[in-house]
């Protein structure tokens, strides 16, 4: 069935993305936090599903969270890890995060910058130190973010569209 296709996908797939990783252009990097940005990869609103480059520029604890699903890293530049574990994530390790567990994302005092790709399906549950709920992310709010700042720095609203599936 598939062979009559000649290597193009099934009618109803949504088309590949194909991108380049580390942007030339800096205004693709939304920001999050002071010194700290996403670049998005895939926004995949059918499963909830998103995988972006997290890029931080700055020591220090990023956030104090749980997700609901399990999670995929690698880590492309530099080193961060958690402060609920020993060891650190550092330049070419990947990490798998459990879903529920509640960890504290921190990169240390030497490291001038941390690029690390995620793969993450359902949301992300921002916590703070009494594990109470004081935030959260999904696919739709990384969204949200990527329309409001590529309509801010004049790349437009749809210029998120690309990656959304």
């Amino acid at each position: 069935m598939y062979a009559d296709m000649k290597g193009s996908a099934h009618r109803l797939a949504p088309t590949e993305i194909a991108t380049a990783a580390m942007p030339e252009d800096e205004r693709i990097w939304v920001p999050q936090a002071e010194g700290v940005w996403f670049r998005p990869l895939m926004l995949n609103t059918m499963q909830g599903q998103w995988c972006n480059l997290l890029r931080v520029r700055r020591a220090g604890v990023l956030s104090r969270h749980l997700h609901t699903n399990p999670v995929h890293g690698y880590v492309i530049k530099g080193r961060w890890h958690y402060r609920e574990h020993d060891w650190v994530a550092e330049t070419g390790s990947y990490v798998f995060e459990p879903p529920g567990e509640v960890h504290t994302l921190l990169v240390p005092e030497d490291c001038p910058e941390m690029i690390t790709f995620f793969n993450i399906t359902g949301c992300m549950l921002y916590l703070d130190d009494a594990n109470r709920h004081v935030g959260y992310e999904d696919v739709f709010t990384k969204i949200d973010m990527c329309r409001a700042h590529y309509t801010k720095i004049g790349l437009g609203a749809d210029y998120v569209d690309q990656f959304i599936r």
